[in-house]
C-alpha cells in the first residue's frame, strides 16, 4: 500500500531498527516501546486484520518469535518472560497486519490492566457466546 509505514519499512524505504529478516516477514524495534527491546513483526505483504492473513505467515512469525526472538531477548537483555499482542480495527493505529512482542522483566511496570466496570458477568457472557 503506497502511504502504508510498514510497507515503506518492509520495501526498506524507511529506516527502522531491522532485528531479523527473511522473504516473509520483519522484525524490527518499536519506537513507542512498552519495555526494553519491544519487538514488531510485520508481514512483506500488505495485510491489515487477522482475517486477510495467510495462515502461513502467522504460523512463521511464531517459530520465529520460539526459535529467534524470545531467545535474543533472553539472552541478550535478560528478560524474564514475554507479551504476544496484536490488534485488529479498534485499537490498530496502524493499519498494516502486526505482532507485538513485549519482553518482560522483574518490576518492569508495564500496565496491562483490564477494566473491570465494563465487564458484565462470565455467565451472561457465556450464554451469548453460545446461543
Amino acid at each position: 500500500m503506497k502511504d502504508c509505514i510498514f510497507c515503506k519499512i518492509a520495501n526498506n524505504e524507511a529506516s527502522s531498527n531491522c532485528i531479523y529478516e527473511d522473504d516473509m516477514i520483519k522484525v524490527f524495534m518499536s519506537i513507542d516501546p512498552a519495555t526494553n527491546g519491544h519487538l514488531l513483526i510485520i508481514p512483506k505483504k500488505h495485510y491489515v486484520t487477522i482475517m486477510d492473513m495467510d495462515k502461513k505467515i502467522i504460523s512463521h512469525s511464531i517459530d520465529i518469535i520460539k526459535k529467534k526472538l524470545y531467545p535474543l531477548l533472553k539472552d541478550k537483555l535478560g528478560a524474564k518472560g514475554i507479551t504476544i499482542s496484536q490488534n485488529n480495527d479498534l485499537g490498530q493505529e496502524i493499519k498494516h497486519y502486526h505482532i507485538h512482542v513485549i519482553p518482560r522483566y522483574d518490576n518492569d511496570n508495564a500496565d496491562f490492566k483490564y477494566n473491570h466496570e465494563n465487564v458484565d458477568d462470565i455467565n451472561i457472557i457465556f450464554d451469548k457466546l453460545m446461543s
